[in-house]
């Protein structure tokens, strides 16, 4: 057996006894990193063996290893996070976006179509992860995005100069953001606080690493979502739409509050890819009907 092979399965049996759900992926990903090397790379070295490991990769995977042990997020020890077809710089102070968030980005990316060059706001970016996804896969949209946490709209702003994507990031608050655009946004992305100010997450690396300023969304999680959508239902043009995101729990009744709010004309939930409610879709009423 290699001796990155016998490394990374040591490595798989401390990260599995810490109770690490992804324990095999998250040491090789972490042997990959140490090595400087693709997870691909990092892979075929595991199967065809080769020249001996560098000195300094024992001691450099082993404090990884310990690490994501404390259950230290994967994404805060390689300093990157994969989403959709962009890899984002995240770490301390700031929300690591989550796959089911990629749902969200396919309904935004179908509301504004064909439209030639559509307005797009995004309602507390974080690191900028739906926001900068949009401006990749709809390079002709126009995308503002707003963060009011300073850490976090700095890891956005490092994101939009590691990408090179431009789309404009404001810090402040997006409840009140953007008032030279109402009434003229094709579209409004928002994955907002929803945990409910009671339910600490039981994941450590949720609980423990991700911003609180990020998670905590009131008292029954809807507070922050429905202020956001009574900003976006100011932002948004007639026959606009917002996409935004809430616990697998909470879409009927986010749909009930926005069916009693009178701004949108139709209001549909979506599964994201596992098939739990994720994502809500509604379209902006006429004023007045």
């Amino acid at each position: 057996m290699s001796q990155l092979r016998e490394s990374v399965r040591a490595a798989t049996h401390r990260l599995a006894a810490a109770g690490v759900p992804s324990a095999p992926v998250d040491a090789l990903v972490l042997a990959a990193h140490a090595l400087g090397v693709t997870v691909g790379q990092a892979r075929r070295l595991m199967v065809l063996g080769g020249a001996p490991l560098p000195d300094a990769y024992a001691d450099r995977y082993a404090d990884l290893v310990a690490e994501r042990a404390r259950r230290v997020p994967l994404q805060h020890l390689t300093g990157q996070a994969h989403f959709r077809r962009l890899t984002l710089a995240v770490g301390p102070g700031v929300f690591v976006p989550r796959p089911e968030t990629e749902t969200l980005v396919t309904l935004a990316l179908a509301a504004v179509g064909a439209r030639p060059r559509p307005v797009v706001v995004d309602l507390a970016t974080g690191s900028g992860a739906v926001a900068f996804a949009i401006k990749d896969e709809c390079p002709a949209a126009t995308v503002y995005a707003v963060e009011v946490d300073a850490g976090a709209h700095a890891w956005a702003v490092r994101n939009r100069e590691l990408l090179g994507l431009d789309v404009e990031l404001a810090l402040g608050d997006a409840r009140t953001a953007y008032r030279h655009l109402e009434g003229t946004v094709d579209l409004v992305t928002c994955n907002p606080p929803y945990v409910p100010a009671d339910a600490v997450p039981r994941d450590p690396e949720v609980r423990d690493h991700d911003p609180a300023l990020a998670l905590y969304g009131g008292p029954d999680g809807l507070e922050l979502p429905l202020a956001m959508a009574h900003r976006a239902g100011r932002l948004l043009r007639t026959a606009g739409v917002l996409v935004m995101e809430h616990g697998e729990r909470q879409g009927a009744g986010l749909l009930r509050a926005l069916a009693r709010a009178g701004d949108w004309r139709v209001a549909t939930d979506h599964p994201d890819l596992s098939g739990r409610p994720r994502v809500v879709r509604a379209v902006r009423a006429r004023p007045g009907s």
